[in-house]
């Protein structure tokens, strides 16, 4: 052996010796070694750093919806007092009040939740179906479709909102009506028409659920195909041996797999529809179900005739904002756990 080779001391042998040295230390020795260490004293400034940052952001972030929630319950005179910031001297709940009985809050909530609940379960379920059929089906054409359907993610909806709104105003697939209108039944005083107005309804909302043309549902079958893309093909061969169709496997096998995904698909489509206005004001013109965009107005009960009154208004609106977002934080607390997963399940998949 090399007497001039140095020999290498192991890592437990460090820690013994480590051990036994501060064991001959007293406690203030000790202590002095860990707080004013250079390693000690870099820790510390980073996380003061990062703990500034983290309170700096949170409070940009969260602060404009403190103020929102806050002046909700200021009363008319708080918002012409100068001394008065976020809390009210007066506080009452008359604003939240006049917004639920005379701006028909409930009737809107109902309704919006109709419309919303309907338009996602139909969405989940058809992009379901979709992504599944892109992510493992081989057919003639399949990336052709598929980059359809990204450019219905592409397409800015502005540039469709004329051709949406006479499609559906002179409602005729196929131009069906208008060959039984104006051709077969023709003589027939009752039965002479060649389209049906679908305006102010439900059901332009439901048609381009259902043909999986709707508010972002290109993003949806995106995020179903790539989730499908990672499920084992070992799981469908297994149930086309025991004996199992294609539906009986998507059904049976598929569909228990992806309730996280489901959940999150349904989450997203349930919220773009509940606080969507686009499509709403499209097809809904002047007159159809009460929603809760018609809530957002002033309530006649409530008196905005004073000077300075544009804070009190601008307050008004924003409390009605906070009864429409209120519901979907309460879902959102409930499938939290199964909207993280969606997420995190959704992307993964290498190409």
């Amino acid at each position: 052996m090399d007497a001039t080779k140095t020999p290498k001391v192991k890592k437990e042998s460090k820690n013994k010796i480590k051990v036994e040295f501060e064991g001959q230390l007293s406690t203030w020795e000790r202590l002095k070694l860990k707080v004013f260490s250079m390693y000690f004293l870099k820790n510390v400034v980073v996380y003061i750093c990062r703990l500034i940052l983290l309170i700096g952001l949170s409070y940009i972030v969260i602060y404009p919806f403190i103020s929102k929630l806050a002046s909700s319950i200021m009363c008319r005179e708080d918002f012409v007092d100068a001394t008065v910031m976020l809390i009210s001297k007066n506080p009452t709940l008359d604003t939240y009040k006049a917004i639920i009985i005379d701006n028909r809050y409930l009737e809107a909530l109902i309704n919006t939740f109709v419309l919303s609940a309907s338009t996602a379960l139909i969405q989940m379920f058809v992009c379901c179906l979709i992504g599944y059929g892109f992510a493992k089906f081989r057919f003639r054409g399949n990336g052709l479709l598929f980059l359809f359907v990204i450019l219905t993610m592409i397409v800015p909806h502005s540039t469709l909102h004329l051709a949406m709104f006479m499609k559906f105003r002179y409602f005729d697939v196929f131009g069906i009506l208008n060959f039984l209108g104006g051709g077969v039944f023709e003589s027939v005083e009752l039965l002479d028409f060649t389209s049906v107005s679908l305006i102010n309804s439900y059901w332009p909302f439901l048609i381009l659920s259902a043909t999986g043309l709707a508010f972002k549902n290109g993003l949806y079958i995106f995020m179903l195909r790539q989730f499908f893309r990672g499920v084992p093909d070992s799981l469908e061969e297994s149930a086309y041996i025991d004996g199992a169709g294609t539906l009986r496997t998507f059904i049976q096998i598929i569909l228990p797999i992806s309730i996280p995904m489901l959940v999150t698909v349904f989450m997203f489509a349930f919220s773009w529809q509940w606080t969507d206005n686009y499509y709403v004001n499209v097809f809904f013109t002047t007159t159809g179900p009460y929603t809760l965009r018609d809530i957002v107005k002033v309530p006649a009960t409530l008196d905005t005739q004073y000077a300075g009154s544009n804070m009190y208004i601008a307050a008004i609106r924003n409390t009605a904002g906070i009864l429409i977002i209120t519901p979907l934080i309460f879902i959102y607390c409930f499938a939290q756990k199964y909207l993280v997963q969606g997420i995190e399940r959704s992307g993964l998949t290498a190409e």
